[in-house]
């Protein structure tokens, strides 16, 4: 097994990132995708921990920080403007590891969005492994808050005491809580605010709709992972399941799913992360 840090050019400015390789890579590697405004590393070491998991499993990886971000040149931007990014990378997983003939895609939070959007008809992409995907809209938001967070809190004595102390402001809370409960009910979401760097001014489609839009045009396999105590997975599952559209998509027999349900947004504790790398690599090893 190696471990090697390479750079590689997108559009004159050159990427960061770390390829580990088994000794006798199988035909399939892994592309990690960073989410949010981090690095290579991840939170708690998290896709560290992965690609080693992976390369003990037989599989190449890559890990690397997109324009902007970590070692990576150029200015910053957001999930919906690193398609570049993510092409050259892919390519650079294949000449580090001339062995593999095909990529699995692995992205937490907007890099599971990021993979739907670019990477649905890539040819060298067989499988996306995405967990607790951004769906994120104003309407979405207050939904998942009010299940997600207002809810739990109202069922706790803790909350009332805090109340009857005077420790908590519950005049500027309830104003807060009705002004999400009118965005939660609205009968029309509100229009998805454009990108400055997606590229596609005047579409009107949401975030949502675009994903599974993606989702719809990958003839690959999908795990999706997602976890229970965490408000981007709560708005997921919400947006989902009260979409015609998506809920066809994840009937589908190439979509998996898994539910790790006492687990945060980024399995942060030993048990929930190395739950995520057996489900990973099981779902790879039926790919193969």
């Amino acid at each position: 097994m190696s471990t090697r840090c390479i750079s590689f050019e997108c559009d004159g400015e050159q990427l960061r990132g770390v390829v580990e390789l088994p000794e006798v890579p199988r035909p399939t590697g892994v592309l990690i995708v960073v989410g949010g405004p981090q690095y290579r590393v991840g939170s708690h070491r998290q896709f560290v921990l992965m690609a080693r998991a992976l390369t003990r499993a037989g599989y190449a990886s890559l890990r690397f920080d997109s324009r902007g971000m970590g070692d990576s040149e150029g200015p910053p931007r957001d999930f919906e403007a690193i398609e570049r990014d993510l092409q050259h990378a892919i390519e650079a997983l294949c000449r580090e590891a001339p062995s593999v003939r095909q990529v699995v895609v692995w992205g937490l939070c907007d890099a599971a969005s990021a993979a739907l959007l670019h990477l649905h008809s890539h040819p060298r992409i067989s499988g996306m492994v995405l967990l607790n995907p951004w769906v994120r809209t104003l309407q979405g938001q207050s939904r998942s808050l009010l299940s997600h967070y207002y809810a739990r809190r109202m069922l706790e004595w803790s909350t009332w005491r805090e109340v009857l102390r005077g420790r908590i402001r519950w005049r500027e809370s309830l104003s807060s809580l009705i002004a999400t409960l009118r965005e939660a009910t609205r009968m029309k979401p509100a229009p998805a605010p454009q990108s400055t760097t997606s590229g596609r001014p005047g579409d009107s489609r949401t975030l949502p709709q675009r994903m599974a839009e993606g989702l719809a045009r990958f003839k690959g396999s999908v795990l999706l992972i997602l976890s229970g105590d965490d408000l981007t997975a709560t708005e997921f599952k919400q947006t989902a399941g009260a979409s015609r559209q998506w809920r066809k998509q994840l009937r589908r027999r190439n979509v998996a799913r898994r539910d790790l349900a006492e687990a945060n947004h980024t399995f942060s504790t030993r048990v929930w992360r190395e739950q995520v790398e057996r489900w990973t690599i099981e779902w790879l090893d039926a790919l193969a």
